[in-house]
């Protein structure tokens, strides 16, 4: 869906607001302008510190989150995130880690632990998913 703004066309959000944190900034541009296309309202950043800072700021729906960044790491960011947000929803990403970090990062209150690469169908699938869980609350 589309709306006509001063003869630009901006995308009309009708799902979730999402925060996207990783320190590849590639994948955070692709990743947002993916998620846009599907109705999600998006903000990319590229830390856990910069998250923290952005969710202070602003309402967001979901968290998804890298688990393997420089300085304050994603288990760092969702623990932090939970005590200060408890009722944000936070989808782990990593491409390292395997399933003893998954769990970690459940045990923190992680929403969901993917594994990259992961497909565009599943992230924006469990976005959807934590996005009505967290309503539900």
């Amino acid at each position: 869906m589309t709306e006509k703004n001063n003869s630009q066309i901006a995308p009309v959000h009708t799902g979730p607001s999402v925060l996207v944190v990783d320190d590849e900034q590639d994948f955070v541009e692709t990743l947002v302008k993916r998620l846009e296309r599907r109705g999600f309202k998006v903000t990319g950043v590229g830390s856990g510190q910069d998250a923290l800072l952005k969710l202070g700021e602003t309402k967001f729906d979901v968290v998804i989150l890298d688990v393997m960044m420089p300085g304050m790491d994603g288990i760092e960011t969702l623990r932090e995130i939970k005590l200060a947000w408890p009722k944000i929803q936070v989808i782990l990403l990593s491409g390292h880690g395997g399933e003893e970090m998954g769990m970690r990062g459940m045990a923190y209150g992680a929403y969901a632990y993917l594994l990259k690469p992961v497909s565009l169908k599943i992230v924006v699938e469990t976005a959807y998913m934590a996005f009505e869980e967290g309503g539900l609350r």
